[in-house]
Formats: structure tokens, C-alpha cells, sequence
């Protein structure tokens, strides 16, 4: 099934625009690849995440740092997405996620999945994000407005 599943996975510095780059995404879905079929998927579902303005604790932020170790996260994400999308009959995967320094309001991640129905597409969506949560090998540091850096260790609730 793996074979049939359009996959693009990337790791971005820079901010991006989630808008722009889902209706890219869109017109390459409808141009053929050897690996997909060329029908565009029925049901689509999307998650943005962006960078809250504050800590746990009611602080403000000025930034959220990300670090990861290059080529391992890309291949974690890579088995993720292909893991999610298997197991509930999604056709695409779209993972953008930011690294780097990121400030308050930027989008950190963007996950958009397609299927032939919008529960495979919803279900494989909401478990490739809380996967990127908990299992991708990310380090966040959030910076306070006092200057101070903190590591983060776990991960924010639903």
C-alpha cells in the first residue's frame, strides 16, 4: 500500500506560508507520478501549528527554537507518515516542519493528508500530528521575554 501513498516530507529554516504551499502541493497531486494514481483525493484534512505567544506558565515568548539531528528526523518523519497513512488508507502526505528559531504566531508544522474518504484522511491527519508530538526527535527551547532559554521536556496536552 505504501507504494500508492504521495508523500513529501521537509524540514524548513525559513518561515513559510501554510496557504501557498498547500495549493502547490494540490496541482502536483494532479499530475502523475509513477508511484500514485492521478486522482486527486476526495477528502483532505489539514493541520496547522503555530508558535503560541506564551509558556505553560502564562510568560512571554519571544521565541521557540527547534533543533533535530539531520537525516535521522527526516527519516523518523518519513517512517511516521508512512506508518499513519498506511494504516488508515490515506493516498498523500504533506509534512512541513520548521526548524531554527521561530517567533510567536509563525506556523511550526503543517501536516495535510488525502484519502478517498474524510475519515481515513481525518484519522491518518490526527495520529501523523500527535506522532510528530511525541515521536519525532525534536528539540525545543522556548525563549522567555526576561531572556532566559528553557529546554522543554515533554510535550503540550490535546
Amino acid at each position: 500500500m505504501s507504494a500508492q501513498i504521495r508523500l513529501r516530507i521537509e524540514l524548513r529554516s525559513e518561515r513559510f506560508d501554510p496557504a501557498a504551499l498547500l495549493a502547490q502541493w494540490q496541482e502536483e497531486l494532479t499530475v502523475p507520478c509513477e508511484q500514485a494514481s492521478a486522482t486527486t483525493a476526495a477528502a483532505e484534512s489539514v493541520f496547522i501549528g503555530r508558535m503560541r505567544p506564551t509558556a505553560a506558565d502564562g510568560v512571554a515568548l519571544t521565541a521557540l527554537e527547534l533543533e533535530h539531528y539531520p537525516g535521522m528526523t527526516e527519516r523518523q518523519l518519513d517512517r511516521l507518515a508512512l506508518e499513519c497513512c498506511t494504516r488508515h488508507g490515506a493516498t498523500s502526505c504533506l509534512v512541513l516542519h520548521r526548524i531554527g528559531r521561530v517567533l510567536p504566531g509563525e506556523a511550526i508544522v503543517m501536516v495535510a493528508t488525502g484519502a478517498d474518504r474524510r475519515g481515513p484522511a481525518q484519522r491518518s491527519c490526527q495520529e501523523l500530528v500527535e506522532a510528530l508530538k511525541h515521536d519525532a526527535p525534536f528539540w525545543k527551547r522556548e525563549w522567555r521575554s526576561d531572556g532566559r532559554g528553557e529546554w522543554l521536556n515533554g510535550n503540550t496536552p490535546l
